[in-house]
């Protein structure tokens, strides 16, 4: 082998050695999951038989192994030094790379590890570089490598230099970002403590301006007995809001019944909300109180009221309004302190101009209305929620997800959210589950969240194609209804039989194909 071809050699081999070191580095925040493959790379590219990364502790002076390739736990334990004690020591007091071509011939040599062995250490070469961040050592990096009169020392010594700095600018930036994570953690200490007087549940999530407005309206009514109606949409969070307000409030250690009106058959909503005596009905093989009665004392929590069927309407406008009620097949009459919270998704309003809700019902439900807002009112709420949500399922599933991809965040963002944070909640559980990376990116998200760009489906046609296509579409929809019937498919069209022939000329539809054959 020339010497140009050997020099070319090891600058490839050098090369791809600090590749290989740069990519370990930005593999994680925590510097000391990164030393020990660090140290295996140089141990493969540069042939070292042993390695160690050493640190300074300021507090007691002492040099310690943080990390090492090719000894022992119990040899990395020896391995302590003290300022200017061993070539390790002097190089950290100096400031100044150490080479020693033969350890046997080194008095400063202490082999404190006892890694060495005494006819090993003749043939032994030692290098040692101080790692500094400015003009401060913070430790050492060190190599045993066999000498040879092939082997460069100065230039192990460049190149042990060079990764020297590279492992102090990643403690650097760490340091950086362990600083700007205090800085941020203080200042959100202090933005804590100036609305430490703003009320704000522990069980709901969100700091946008239209969630700070419901926080004001809990506040203001909770420690009160008033009724209150919650709205919104489907998966906005009523109940959350409903209890926020029983466990702020002078009720809240007594118990919270919750009702769902929806997803009770009308046979038997009025037996669990008011109960039933012994053998009122078949079936009733023993007394049984209902819910109003269980939650005396309490809240009890109406949830999906406008589902209500105009019997149970009228019997629940009488709890409300005189606090008292009768099993079903009882007579005796049980009066209850109970306050009632209500929720509906569904337009009260529209249910009464159609007789579907009493009016008088709802004037009683709706003393103190509450809107939820729906996730796209409160978008800046959409990563705080999934956020919180990746944190939950992680813990929930034994998995670490340390961030969300950017493609990812921006598909969260520019979704509209019909089933609002119950959806958003389903959308990260899944995410969750498909992550192999520790990352929740953009295909782990359902396909209707996926956008044209990410997805590879970005439309490609023109305007007037595009129409054409639709056009041609809703022509042979209409042909295929009618069974081949021009006429009818142009009525439901609402074009006229004439056009309609020109259209399906200029398509080259044929109707007969559509027709019912016997």
């Amino acid at each position: 082998m020339t010497p140009h071809t050997a020099t070319v050699r090891r600058e490839v081999q050098e090369l791809s050695l600090l590749f290989e070191i740069s990519q370990t580095l930005d593999r994680s925040l925590d510097l000391r999951d990164l030393m020990g493959p660090l140290l295996a790379a140089m141990a493969k590219h540069m042939g070292m038989l042993r390695g160690t990364i050493t640190l300074l502790n300021r507090e007691t002076g002492e040099i310690g192994i943080e990390a090492a390739h090719g000894l022992s736990a119990r040899q990395r334990e020896r391995g302590r030094y003290h300022l200017g004690e061993g070539v390790t020591g002097k190089v950290v007091q100096s400031g100044q790379p150490a080479v020693v071509p033969h350890i046997s011939e080194e008095p400063l040599f202490l082999d404190r590890t006892g890694a060495r062995g005494d006819l090993e250490k003749a043939d032994i070469s030692f290098i040692c570089v101080p790692v500094k961040i400015g003009n401060e050592v913070i430790g050492t990096l060190s190599a045993d490598r066999l000498f040879t009169d092939a082997v460069s020392l100065e230039e192990d010594v460049r190149l042990l230099s060079v990764i020297a700095s590279m492992i102090a600018q990643a403690v650097r930036l760490r340091q950086a970002a362990l600083e700007e994570q205090q800085r941020l953690r203080e200042e959100n200490t202090r933005l804590q403590q100036s609305l430490k007087d703003r009320f704000q549940p522990a069980n709901i999530i969100g700091k946008s301006k239209a969630m700070q407005v419901v926080y004001d309206l809990i506040g203001q009514v909770s420690a009160s007995n008033t009724t209150v109606l919650i709205r919104g949409e489907s998966g906005t969070g009523k109940e959350l809001v409903a209890h926020a307000i029983h466990y702020n409030s002078l009720r809240a250690s007594k118990p919270f019944i919750k009702v769902n009106c929806a997803a009770l058959p009308e046979s038997v909503i009025e037996s669990e909300l008011f109960g039933h005596e012994k053998g009122a009905f078949t079936g009733a093989v023993a007394m049984r109180k209902g819910r109003f009665e269980l939650a005396n004392g309490g809240t009890i929590f109406l949830d999906e009221v406008g589902d209500l069927s105009a019997a149970t309407q009228v019997k629940l406008l009488r709890v409300i309004q005189e606090r008292e009620f009768e099993r079903v097949g009882g007579t005796a009459t049980i009066k209850t302190d109970v306050r009632v919270i209500a929720a509906t998704n569904r337009n009260l309003e529209e249910l009464i101009e159609k007789a579907q809700f009493r009016q008088d019902l709802y004037y009683r439900l709706n003393v103190f209305p509450i809107h939820v807002p729906s996730l796209r009112e409160r978008g800046t709420d959409i990563l705080l929620l999934a956020n919180y949500f990746a944190e939950k399922f992680s813990k929930d599933n034994h998995k670490a997800i340390r961030r969300i991809s950017t493609p990812a965040i921006d598909m969260l963002m520019s979704y509209h959210w019909p089933g609002n944070v119950r959806e958003l909640e389903n959308c990260i559980e899944r995410a969750v589950l498909l992550s192999t990376d520790e990352v929740i990116h953009g295909h782990h998200l359902p396909p209707t969240l996926q956008t044209a760009e990410f997805s590879g489906t970005v439309h490609r046609g023109t305007l007037e194609s595009t129409l054409e296509n639709v056009e041609r579409e809703l022509l042979v929809e209409a042909l295929k209804n009618s069974r081949g019937n021009k006429a009818k498919a142009a009525r439901a069209l609402g074009i006229s039989e004439r056009l309609m022939g020109l259209r399906v000329q200029k398509y080259g539809i044929d109707p007969r194909r559509f027709r019912t054959r016997t």
